[in-house]
């Protein structure tokens, strides 16, 4: 195979698992809540912050660290992190708007989203400037006879891990079976002795600690993370769902996929294409929708008026 085609082959897997671990999010907690929540690629951006926190404090010299073991640390603390702020936010504000209309929610959660990011603004050092941000992994591997980096593995392999553990934990535990039924019939479920709040926060849990895990490829990729990152990864995360279908976890993968293929596509035939790629992105949106309104996998919804 052609070295400059394995590179753009492996580009368009890598942005398509980024974007399939934010988009996996949307879908989770829409089917769930019935709440498009729209910061969250807010606080998926969340976790680069905090573990950069957490890697100055460690080197600091408050805990005597290894610069490998530090940084595992720090990407574990990240995640459980930002899983318990989209619990937070879930209590403080969403909760609040489960039996509103849902353009409420959908107002809610935008505002919400302004404000997670100007605290990082306010509250983390200089938050307004672009922060460094490591690479997880700088080896290099050889497959096929084509040289690719190994972050590029460890993106495919760790989304791959993370997709089948979060199906797995959908459809074969005791816990994916009470989120399924909450997101069937909530009266029903409270009869079978269901508690949905506890529900909503383990759905907030799972999906913001996998949005997590895409924020921290999606800054290392770029090598740097800015407050307003989570502005385009949110974009990229609800477009991917909206095409695959908003609710359905497999539409979300295809949806990442092909919006990672027209990226990489953009990006390699037009003329400076990376400052036009989301013009594309959008136009794949807008004509899977006119064609398909509920998504490639959606099932239309029809309400008594």
């Amino acid at each position: 195979m052609d070295s400059l085609l394995a590179q753009h082959l492996v580009n368009w897997m890598v942005l398509g698992s980024i974007y399939a671990l934010v988009a996996l999010g949307f879908s989770l907690l829409f089917g769930v809540l019935n709440v498009i929540h729209f910061s969250h690629g807010d606080v998926s951006i969340v976790a680069p912050f905090v573990a950069l926190a957490v890697i100055q404090i460690l080197f600091a010299g408050v805990l005597p660290a290894g610069a490998g073991w530090a940084l595992v640390v720090a990407l574990g603390v990240a995640i459980v992190v930002t899983g318990l702020l989209g619990i937070l936010l879930d209590w403080l504000v969403i909760r609040r708007f489960r039996g509103a209309p849902a353009m409420m929610a959908l107002v809610a959660t935008v505002a919400l989203g302004s404000v997670v990011r100007e605290l990082i603004r306010m509250f983390y050092p200089q938050g307004s400037n672009p922060k460094p941000f490591p690479a997880l992994i700088r080896d290099s591997v050889q497959i096929g006879g084509v040289q690719i980096s190994a972050f590029s593995v460890l993106v495919v392999l760790v989304s791959v891990l993370m997709v089948t553990l979060l199906f797995w934990i959908m459809h074969r535990t005791p816990i994916g079976l009470r989120i399924r039924a909450v997101a069937e019939d909530r009266d029903i479920a409270r009869l079978m002795a269901i508690n949905p709040n506890r529900i909503f926060a383990v759905t907030f849990f799972l999906a913001s600690a996998v949005g997590a895990i895409g924020g921290l490829f999606f800054a290392s990729h770029a090598g740097v993370v800015r407050f307003d990152f989570g502005i385009q990864l949110g974009l990229i995360g609800f477009s991917a769902a909206v095409i695959g279908g908003l609710g359905s976890m497999h539409g979300a993968i295809i949806g990442s996929l092909l919006i990672a293929g027209i990226d990489t596509l953009v990006q390699v035939t037009v003329p400076d294409g990376a400052s036009y790629r989301m013009v594309f992105i959008f136009l794949l949106v807008i004509c899977v929708l006119v064609l398909k309104p509920s998504g490639m996998l959606g099932k239309p919804v029809f309400e008594k008026v």
